[in-house]
């Protein structure tokens, strides 16, 4: 929430880190951080002295994962007050861009934010676990999350991967691990656990932005995959419980049987495994 001149700047820093919305009011800020998985939301100490910002409190307390960031490019008579309201309603973080190096410490908030993201913390704790494994486990994992919040079926992940669906899954089943499709599945909970450690987010909000069919689609999976309703899911289990559940049933526990397999058919980078693993199966049909 931004004037003109703040808008362009925003965007000209943001290059290559961030795609900026912006909105005019904070009703609309509040409809993107239910309907999109934002990343942060920057707030210009001058567009509060022109609008309602008496829902600043509730919406830092009900979206903790996205920081607030006060944004200050001119300094008048008011500017203290708003600066001093913002903090009494929980915004912690103010930039100051009335010199450049503002605007570079505005880019070091953003990337630091980013680091955070489940999905880096994800791939941190998954290349610990597999360092002993074959290349091919790690490529695996990082494409996984990299794309599981918007994939919903092993097709579209296969694609990502550049391997055939029947391929991944036959590769998977002969060397007695899971199917493909826990895997995903368990991957986008993950990103469904984080989303919830947001309180303004519905069930219904969650299902939208995963891109499940509807929120009885998402409780539906939900209680198939981990014996559990969708409350009862948000209530057990934040991001990074979820992250090491896991890891407890598809990584660690299975840590022998990743020592010598590789998803794309490779062993430690080197060529096509010659080794049988395992009697031909039919294609496992796609769930």
């Amino acid at each position: 929430m931004l004037t003109a001149d703040e808008r362009l700047r925003i965007d000209a820093v943001g290059i290559g880190v961030i795609h900026a919305y912006h909105r005019e009011s904070l009703e609309d800020v509040w409809r993107d951080l239910r309907q999109r998985n934002a990343m942060a939301v920057i707030i210009s100490t001058a567009m509060c002295q022109r609008a309602d910002i008496g829902h600043m409190a509730r919406m830092v307390r009900e979206f903790p994962r996205v920081p607030a960031v006060a944004l200050l490019s001119q300094f008048d008579g008011r500017t203290a007050r708003t600066v001093l309201t913002l903090g009494r309603y929980g915004v912690r973080t103010l930039v100051d861009v009335r010199e450049p190096t503002g605007w570079r410490e505005l880019r070091s908030v953003l990337l630091s934010g980013r680091a955070s993201d489940i999905q880096r913390v994800a791939v941190a704790r998954l290349a610990t676990d597999l360092a002993a494994a074959p290349k091919g486990a790690m490529r695996f994992f990082e494409t996984l999350f990299a794309v599981a919040a918007r994939t919903t079926t092993i097709r579209q992940l296969a694609t990502s991967l550049e391997v055939m669906p029947s391929t991944l899954m036959s590769r998977f089943f002969r060397a007695g691990m899971p199917p493909v499709k826990r895997f995903l599945s368990l991957a986008r909970l993950t990103y469904a656990a984080r989303l919830f450690e947001n309180p303004g987010i519905s069930i219904a909000n969650v299902a939208n932005q995963l891109d499940y069919s509807s929120p009885q689609s998402f409780s539906r999976h939900v209680r198939m995959l981990l014996g559990l309703t969708a409350a009862g899911f948000r209530e057990r289990y934040d991001g990074e419980g979820m992250l090491q559940f896991f890891r407890d049933d598809l990584v660690l526990a299975r840590a022998e049987c990743w020592r010598d397999f590789d998803p794309f058919g490779r062993a430690f980078g080197g060529p096509t495994r010659k080794r049988a693993l395992g009697p031909a199966v039919a294609p496992i049909a796609e769930s």
